[in-house]
């Protein structure tokens, strides 16, 4: 298991700025990119593009909320079932449980989470002992 430490995050947008999102992601062209768009109060609204799989991880203090914009969207759960959100649905995943997102192809995906929460990945071989 190891912790990636909460660090301050750059917020690319300040509120009372009109952010054209369908733009932010168009823009992207690395497999990989997550910036945090906005802040509301203690959370914030992260845009993701990508086209891979996220490491095995949880959020001990913090809920995701998923929206998928574009592509296909796979959860994968530790229990071994799979949540797979096609465009425009979403998903509420609560603080504490592991899980890790795959893309099937590009997909763009807006979250809702706490700025800066903290993430613990674990290594796929610890969850059969979990």
């Amino acid at each position: 298991m190891s912790v990636e430490k909460p660090v301050p995050e750059s917020i690319k947008f300040p509120a009372l700025k009109i952010v054209d999102l369908a733009a932010e992601g168009e823009a992207v062209t690395a497999a990989y990119q997550n910036i945090v768009v906005s802040k509301v109060n203690n959370s914030c609204l992260r845009l993701a593009v990508f086209n891979e799989q996220y490491g095995w991880h949880y959020h001990p203090a913090s809920d995701e909320l998923f929206i998928v914009v574009d592509g296909c969207l796979v959860i994968d759960l530790a229990d071994g079932s799979e949540l797979r959100l096609s465009p425009w649905n979403s998903v509420t995943i609560p603080a504490g449980t592991i899980h890790r997102t795959r893309a099937e192809g590009r997909t763009v995906n807006l979250c809702f989470e706490e700025l800066s929460t903290e993430t613990i990945f674990v290594a796929q071989e610890e969850l059969r002992t979990t």
